[in-house]
């Protein structure tokens, strides 16, 4: 026990540290932020269109590279078995929507193929992934 007459020592609450450490953790959840954008499609060079938009509900990948090579949602598929794969993966009574990421350097008509694949495909709604100019 302390004798009555003794003074109490003053005690400061220092904040500094308290704030270096809302900073870090506000940098972490910044920093971590920036991977969390979800990219299913392999990388391609993307052409460029000035109506470009971004679509917000992917669901399913398909990435044409420029050798002629496709993926369907990073996994090696052909043309003809595109349209089989597709019907398994899309519910018949819902809307699924089926972006297309072609190089700028394939050919005009294997797009129009898959499109084509695409469309017989109930259920299945397509777009063209392009960059904004």
């Amino acid at each position: 026990m302390r004798p009555i007459n003794e003074t109490e020592d003053n005690f400061e609450i220092n904040i500094l540290p308290m704030i270096d450490v809302i900073f870090s953790i506000l940098a972490f959840f910044i920093i971590s932020s920036l991977f969390l954008t979800r990219s299913q499609g392999l990388p391609v060079d993307l052409p460029s269109a000035q109506t470009a938009e971004p679509e917000q509900s992917v669901q399913l990948n398909i990435t044409i590279e420029a050798d002629g090579k496709m993926f369907l949602d990073k996994q090696p598929i052909q043309l003809n078995a595109l349209e089989g794969a597709l019907t398994d993966k899309i519910a018949p009574d819902s809307e699924s929507l089926v972006i297309i990421n072609a190089d700028e350097k394939v050919e005009h008509g294997t797009v129009v193929k898959v499109m084509d694949r695409l469309r017989q495909v109930p259920g299945a709604r397509m777009a063209i992934a392009a960059e904004q100019e």
